[in-house]
Parts: C-alpha cells; sequence; structure tokens
C-alpha cells in the first residue's frame, strides 16, 4: 500500500528544513544535524534514573513503581553511527508504558570512532550486568529481554547468539524492530525501496562501511545474525518490518529462520510504514497504534516467560498487523 499519509506530511515538513543529505555528511556533522533537530516532549512515566552498567551508561524507564517488573534491554537505532539514549527517550517511555516492562538503554560506543566488535562488546556486557543486578532494579532476572530498533535490533540479536552460546544470561525473549540482519544486503526490499523514502541503500552502505573494519566482517555473525552455523535454542522472537524498507526482507528472513531452526518467531509486517516508524508515533497516528500494539503484545508474552521453550505453529507466513 503508499506511505501513509501522516508519515508523508512528516517526511514533507523534514525535507522543508533544508537538512544536507547524510551521504555529504561526516558522522560527527550527522551527529550535529540530527541533534539540532527539535523533539516532541517525551510522554510521562513512573521513573526514570540513569545508571553505570559495567562501565556502559545506561537510563532505566520504569512504567510502574513497586512491583518486580520484566526487563527489555534495549539498543537504540542510528546505523551504528547515529543515536544515542537521549534521543530514544521518547520510544524508550512508550515502549515501557504499553509493555508494562522496565526498559533499560544503552548507550553504546558508536562508530567510526568505535568500529566493529565495540558495539557487541558494550550490548553484551550490559546485558550480563542487567541480569546479575535485576533485582536491585527492582526486575525480575528470569523475564529479561533484549529489543532494539534497526541497528539496536541488529546488537539485540548478535547479543541473543552470544549469550545462547555462553550459556548465559538466560535471555527469554527478543524483540527486533526494522532490524540489520544480514549486512551482505542483496534482499529484493533493496532495489524495491532503494530511495527510501527514510533509508535509502546507499545510506545503508554508508552505515555499514564506518561501521565495520573491513568487507570480511559482513559475513560475522555478530555483524549478521542470519549467517550463524545455528539458530536452535535462541529465545523466541518478534520481528517487526515495515513495507518501505529496505531492511524489509532480511528481517521476515530471520523469521524464516529461527522457525526452521524450531524458535518461536512472530514476524509483523506494518503495510505503509516506512523505517523508523517508530520514532513517529508522536506524528503518526497509526504508527502509534501500531507501536503500542506490538509492545503491549511483547510485554505479555514476557511476563507469560516461565523458561518453557516453545515450537512455532506450523502455520507460515506473516502475521498481519492491526490497528485495534
Amino acid at each position: 500500500m503508499p506511505v501513509d499519509p501522516a508519515v508523508a506530511a512528516v517526511l514533507a515538513k523534514r525535507q522543508a528544513l533544508g537538512l544536507r543529505p547524510l551521504l555529504e555528511l561526516s558522522p560527527v556533522e550527522a551527529r550535529a544535524q540530527g541533534a539540532a533537530q527539535p523533539a516532541p516532549p517525551p510522554p510521562p512515566i513512573a521513573g526514570v534514573e540513569d545508571i553505570v552498567a559495567d562501565g556502559v551508561v545506561g537510563r532505566l524507564y520504569r512504567p510502574a513503581v513497586g512491583a518486580s517488573l520484566p526487563l527489555i534491554v534495549y539498543f537504540h537505532g542510528g546505523g551504528w553511527v547515529l543515536g544515542s539514549v537521549s534521543a530514544s527517550e521518547a520510544t524508550c517511555r512508550r515502549l515501557a508504558n504499553a509493555s508494562g516492562c522496565a526498559v533499560l538503554s544503552v548507550e553504546y560506543r558508536l562508530a567510526p570512532e568505535h568500529k566493529f566488535p565495540a558495539a557487541v562488546e558494550d550490548a553484551y556486557a550490559a546485558i550480563r550486568w542487567a541480569a546479575a543486578n535485576a533485582r536491585s532494579l527492582g526486575c525480575d532476572s528470569d523475564r529479561l529481554a533484549v529489543a532494539g530498533e534497526s541497528a539496536g535490533g541488529n546488537l539485540a540479536a548478535a547479543v541473543a547468539l552470544l549469550a545462547r552460546d555462553a550459556g548465559a544470561p538466560r535471555i527469554a525473549r527478543q524483540l527486533l524492530i526494522y532490524p540489520v540482519i544480514d549486512a551482505r544486503a542483496g534482499y529484493p526490499s533493496y532495489a524495491e525501496n532503494r530511495d527510501g523514502p527514510v533509508l535509502t541503500s546507499v545510506a545503508m552502505a554508508w552505515f555499514v562501511d564506518h561501521y565495520l573494519p573491513g568487507s570480511a566482517d559482513r559475513a560475522d555473525p555478530r555483524v549478521s545474525p542470519i549467517a550463524a552455523a545455528s539458530h536452535t535454542g535462541l529465545p523466541p522472537a518478534m520481528v517487526i518490518t515495515a513495507e518501505h524498507d529496505p531492511l524489509r526482507d532480511e528481517g521476515e528472513a530471520y523469521g524464516a529462520r529461527l522457525r526452521a531452526a524450531g524458535v518461536a518467531a512472530d514476524v509483523r509486517r506494518c503495510d505503509g510504514m516506512v523505517h523508523g516508524f517508530w520514532g513517529m508515533a508522536a506524528d503518526v497516528p497509526r504508527a502509534a497504534a501500531l507501536m503500542e500494539e506490538e509492545a503491549r503484545a511483547f510485554g505479555a508474552a514476557l511476563s507469560r516467560e516461565i523458561w518453557r521453550w516453545v515450537r512455532c505453529p506450523s502455520t507460515p507466513g506473516l502475521r498481519p498487523c492491526s490497528t485495534r
């Protein structure tokens, strides 16, 4: 279906600002340009606390006080080059409020100053710290999940692989929101959505080139989780994709790969949406409704988690999104 009209209006406003194209900017310039853009006020939430998790800075959001909550460790998007805890403030508050879970947002190191595997190392350090310190945070370590958008979804998937291989920590679920799953690209959606409207295929190459020390790293499972030798034993996943996104097909391919390995995978393609639509919730009613539905479903599944690995249903295909 066409791009949602409210999304198109948001993109038109951005274009009217006369921002310089990403490919004309250095990473430092791109960060400065992004930081200079006004953001809507974040929604209210019961509690916010800045913490340091094994040397990694984080921010904890609690939708309620006085209760032992499931804990989602969240990694922001930005192609491993852009983004921050502060920039994802509104998204994390909405995720916490809708899911009923505490959310720990992680300030991992960015490229090109810190190339791969720095971000993965920070992400894994944060999840290990969260598992060890969940009780002191007022959270339940038996209901621990990872989540992330775009490059953050890549980190969440990579951390799930690392934790499985190491045998710790025990991650109950993973939420992968329009994730980078295969840095080798080559999927039909890269051609179909080569010019965006938000993330372009050329911009994706810009991010990957800044992140990786060399082209051989593209096949590393910590960069391309779909390239792992096995996906058996990974946590159940919810994979969110957007119709108008170069990353759409690799996210859906990962869901299929998980199912083939006996891992429960709920794959939801959001028609009419673009890369980054969770960050448009303040201005796009359907994006807000989809985000709330997805976060609520993920939180409900995590809250019920009792460490039973359930094989996914035999019914193949995508589960459609609904705004009901």
